[in-house]
């Protein structure tokens, strides 16, 4: 019976790894993802994120590193009077290590300033090309909508 057991725990094992691609996310090794958000729309700022949410459960988390990039219109969906819903969505995702780039390019085109974002973002100069960099060095991009 323990033999059995053994065996169907192993098996059990072997089959749940089989869902990732070799080499398996590590630690040392995570699976990396940049996603851009470029539109501030509820429906799809909310469709971003359950996105998110859908990789988190898939991939234990000290195996996966998220990045989103927001620039142009997307910008929105990161400042302080946005959505209040959606802003708790994203403050708990920020609490699960996802990391939030704003552009300065869109900040300054809109007169914005670093005290209108919520707390814990942080800016490059030009979205699209963190996203670019982030892809040359081996990130994911995803395109949820």
């Amino acid at each position: 019976m323990k033999k059995i057991l053994l065996l169907l725990v192993f098996s059990c094992l072997l089959f749940s790894k089989s869902n990732f691609e070799q080499p398996y996310p590590t630690f040392d090794k995570p699976r990396k993802v940049v996603m851009q958000l470029y539109k501030s729309d509820l429906k799809t700022v909310n469709q971003t994120l359950n996105v998110i949410y859908n990789i988190q459960k898939e991939y234990p988390s000290e195996s996966l590193q998220i990045t989103v990039v927001a620039y142009g219109d997307g910008m929105r969906a990161i400042k302080k009077d946005y959505d209040k819903q959606t802003l708790l969505r994203i403050t708990s995702l920020m609490e699960y290590e996802v990391e939030f780039i704003g552009c300065r390019n869109t900040m300054e085109t809109l007169h914005w300033v670093d005290k209108d974002f919520i707390e814990g973002i942080s800016f490059v100069q030009a979205g699209i090309v963190e996203v670019i960099e982030k892809k040359v060095s081996g990130y994911i991009g995803v395109v949820p909508f």
